[in-house]
């Protein structure tokens, strides 16, 4: 699969995600995909339990992709994750084998107010 086929791909998967389309949003997963939460220390095999603990999820949840990188079987998405009005940055490593997501990690961390020492070198993000 080309690269530029897989990044449509996972605009789709993500886009899906944001409408609450589970189906169209899991199309992207091979049936033996893993997917991990270190945080969390959970570990969900296959893609139908992935589908549902997504489903059983009662937040009220936006997807916003901020970017998309990689190349060949390794992509790595960066997206603002919403639950309820209140934001989590997410950072999805997805591992493909012919196309379909065989592994993902998602990595989740809380805004934080900046740090006083820096501010004469950082400016405010979008």
């Amino acid at each position: 699969m080309r690269d530029d086929d897989v990044r449509a791909a996972l605009q789709l998967h993500w886009a899906a995600s944001d409408a609450n389309d589970f189906a169209a949003e899991h199309q992207i997963y091979e049936d033996h995909a893993v997917l991990e939460y270190p945080q969390s220390g959970e570990r969900i095999r296959g893609r139908r339990r992935i589908q549902a603990s997504r489903m059983a999820q009662p937040s009220k949840k936006r997807f916003t992709v901020r970017r998309i990188l990689g190349g060949g079987d390794l992509w790595i998405s960066e997206f603002v994750l919403t639950y309820d009005e209140q934001p989590v940055y997410v950072v999805s490593i997805m591992e493909l084998e012919s196309g379909k997501v065989v592994r993902e990690t998602q990595y989740f961390g809380e805004p934080f107010e900046p740090g006083p020492s820096r501010a004469q070198w950082a400016e405010p993000m979008d």
